[in-house]
């Protein structure tokens, strides 16, 4: 047995989520002080700040408390158009949820007839687990618990990044040190918030349902797959409806605005300036939320499933079962403290520390992070123990499964390295593609292209390699936990990605209230570096969701009973042809759906620019209402499409063509899905940050591209506008494609296995 008592256990779990719960509230407190009215004033007759810091010099005039005003007005309006869309969008998933969670009941109630009759467990069949029926009542509660979970997640953090953006650019008048710990310290709160409630529902689910399951911890850990299931669909809809959403705001904005009629990206006059900043939060934050969340979700239903049908649930080891949930605690911990370097420890005084800061920050934890997994090994894991895993015994030893989780967490720094090199404009492949747009926008996509297959190489090997040493050490186990690893510092991973759309907001907000050249620079700092990060948050996400995926793929495996998956059968090998397919089928949806609300928005945007006078001259507000209009119904109408062929697939896929198709299919995605998600991502991420190099005209090389408004600045944006929907939409989506069939397969394998294959069974 373990060091660790289980009483101890259970203390230390819901105890680490909850102070990561109070320093998000802290974090929140602390970026509340800022106000968006006239300062509070202390009785020194001196303005009150956030760090109890002498105020810098403000600039007043332009910058002065009428702009602070209008920032207030803005930041409102994309409040309530953000909170109106996720409302709506959540009207739809409650639907769905209500839907999909009936199907898992009646498929899994069939298994055994609706039969209340206690039955021998499937891996140790000298005891007696709990009827079939309460296997699907309480996979459909955890599918609920999981949705819920997921879409609270979302909104949560749309709220506060919605919150943060005006008070970012506020706070950006007293220097860019300042703005960055408001934009940081919001994006914490989300992080902490994400990672301490997954952690906390699942941990208060499990003791739920130990009441009712008792020592069958079989029937308890199969049910509870279904939280990892309830996570990862709503993440489906809400990153492709927010993708949607959002690329089809900024392409109308771009291709109008920027290239017809030359202003800037987020100028007032802009009818579709709102829509494309309320895109940000819907897509980039509530999306990205969700996304992985889900990703935690799975990876540790994935590893709690294959554990409790090891020594561990055969011994009922409660704290060497709850090893997942311990990782997670201590990775709390750990970012809390790396969080705390970035806001309190370190001082950013220059536009050129910002991007170091961030990515020291990924350093910080993971370094940390692996003093910690030794920790965790060494007090909550037996010396030895057994996992039951394909028909053979394999004997495992603690300081194996450190290996495992610290080979995946250190796997998700080199793949967000590398994701950081081939998108940041600090480096040469995007100053190569910046100047590939000299002679148009046809080298220019040809070139981004490129950097995006090549993008490919080293996080394929890093997961491979990954795979490769979790599988040879812990088996399907080793895989779960490596996961996991990558996913330990989700807590700091969030508050980086979630600074980039808080960023990019604040800058649109400078921009729309007229505020100085200046702010406006030390928000595009922020922003282009919040890019960056958005890409490596990109990297990990996906990179997680492969290793997810597989060890999903291996908990369905086994419990769909297949001995092993033979790719020459031709029944497994037209599923690997089809699961190929599926990312490109899906992508095409996707990119269809912006481009063609992105149509709509161009000709609204043309049409208001035509028949509204006084709009160029800027003496008559445009009619953001209705460009905010088009974004809503295309990305609620279009989301649904894509949403369908991805949970329609494995109930199709198993019920007509049996569990060994299905797992062909599930293998043929993940091997293709990851490919594309990766190469999209990069390249629209490279092409993003072309345009934005030479836009800033920081080197002589960017200036002799430049300046704006020159041809290749113009060839630049088509090359952004194509890499919109390829890296926040399609790209991003293709890692819970992924994820999603894997988990929704072994949470119905036991139907799959007992019904599956009508369509083999009626030609036999």
């Amino acid at each position: 047995m373990a060091k660790l008592g289980t009483a101890l256990t259970e203390v230390l779990i819901p105890l680490a989520a909850v102070i990561g719960i109070g320093f998000a509230v802290l974090q929140w407190i602390l970026v509340s002080r800022i106000r968006l009215s006239s300062e509070p004033v202390e009785k020194n007759g001196r303005p009150k700040n956030l760090v109890g810091r002498e105020p810098e010099e403000e600039e007043e005039g332009v910058d002065g408390p009428a702009s602070v005003a209008k920032c207030a007005e803005i930041q409102s309006a994309i409040s309530i158009g953000a909170t109106s869309f996720l409302i709506t969008e959540y009207k739809f998933l409650a639907v769905f949820m209500v839907i999909f969670g009936v199907i898992i009941f009646l498929f899994l109630g069939s298994v055994k007839g609706f039969s209340k009759d206690s039955q021998p467990c499937t891996y140790s069949k000298d005891r007696i687990c709990k009827p079939a029926l309460a296997n699907a009542a309480f996979s459909t509660l955890a599918f609920l618990l999981g949705s819920l979970t997921s879409v609270l997640s979302g909104f949560l953090g749309m709220k506060i990044a919605t919150y943060a953006n005006a008070r970012t650019t506020v706070e950006a008048r007293k220097g860019v040190g300042r703005a960055f710990i408001v934009a940081f310290r919001s994006g914490a709160v989300m992080g902490f918030l994400l990672a301490a409630n997954g952690l906390l529902v699942l941990y208060i689910s499990i003791n739920l349902f130990k009441i009712y399951y008792g020592d069958d911890w079989e029937g308890l850990y199969e049910s509870i797959t279904g939280y990892g299931l309830g996570g990862s669909s709503m993440a489906l809809f809400g990153r492709v409806g927010g993708g949607i959403y959002t690329k089809a705001a900024d392409v109308g904005a771009d291709l109008v605005g920027k290239v017809e009629r030359n202003i800037p990206e987020d100028d007032p006059r802009n009818p579709a300036v709102i829509a494309d900043n309320v895109g940000d939060n819907v897509g980039d934050i509530a999306g990205m939320g969700s996304d992985l969340f889900g990703s935690y979700a799975e990876s540790t239903c994935a590893a709690l499933f294959v554990g409790s049908i090891s020594s561990f649930g055969v011994d009922h080891d409660f704290s060497a079962m709850s090893y997942p949930l311990l990782i997670s605690s201590m990775g709390i911990i750990v970012c809390l403290f790396t969080t705390l370097v970035a806001t309190d420890l370190f001082e950013i005084k220059s536009v050129k520390q910002i991007e170091p800061s961030l990515k020291w920050q990924l350093v910080i934890s993971t370094v940390l992070m692996t003093g910690g997994i030794a920790i965790v090994s060494f007090v909550a894991l037996p010396s030895k123990f057994t996992l039951f895993n394909f028909g053979e015994d394999k004997t495992v030893k603690n300081w194996h499964l450190f290996f495992c989780v610290s080979v995946g967490l250190w796997a998700g720094l080199i793949i967000g390295y590398v994701t950081e090199y081939f998108t940041s404009n600090a480096y040469r492949p995007v100053q190569a593609v910046a100047d590939s747009c000299r002679t148009g926008a046809a080298t220019n996509v040809i070139f981004g292209l490129a950097l995006g297959y090549k993008s490919v190489i080293v996080p394929i090997f890093a997961i491979a390699i990954a795979i490769y040493v979790s599988f040879s050490l812990a088996s399907m186990y080793g895989i779960a936990v490596a996961a996991l690893g990558m996913l330990s510092t989700m807590a700091t991973g969030l508050s980086i990605d979630a600074y980039g759309p808080i960023s990019d907001n604040a800058g649109g907000i400078a921009e729309m209230a007229g505020m100085s050249r200046k702010i406006r620079e030390r928000t595009d700092a922020l922003d282009s570096a919040g890019n960056t990060t958005a890409a490596i948050g990109k990297g990990f996400a996906i990179g997680s969701a492969a290793l997810v995926s597989l060890a999903l793929f291996g908990a369905f495996v086994s419990r769909a009973g297949i001995d092993f998956v033979n790719v020459l059968s031709p029944k497994v090998f037209i599923g690997l042809l089809v699961g190929a397919m599926l990312p490109y089928w899906f992508s095409a949806m996707t990119m269809r759906s912006v481009g063609s609300a992105a149509l709509k928005m161009v000709e609204e945007v043309r049409r208001q620019f035509n028949t509204i006078p006084g709009l160029m001259e800027g003496t008559t507000k445009p009619d953001y209402a209705t460009c905010v209009k088009i974004s809503t119904d295309a990305s609620l109408r279009k989301m649904i499409p894509p949403g369908a062929l991805v949970m329609l697939t494995p109930l199709i896929a198993g019920t007509f063509f049996g569990v060994e198709t299905l797992a062909g299919v599930l293998a043929g995605a993940l091997v293709s899905g990851v490919q594309v998600a990766i190469s999209a991502s990069n390249t629209g991420g490279a092409w993003d940050n072309a345009k934005k190099y030479i836009e800033a005209g920081v080197s002589e090389h960017a200036k002799a591209l430049g300046p704006k408004g020159s041809d290749p600045h113009k060839a630049a944006v088509v090359g952004d506008t194509i890499g919109d929907p390829l890296k926040d939409t399609s790209g991003p989506s293709l890692n819970i494609l992924v994820k999603l069939m894997a988990v929704e397969s072994l949470v119905l394998a036991p139907f799959f296995a007992a019904h599956g294959g009508l369509l083999f069974k009626w030609f036999h």
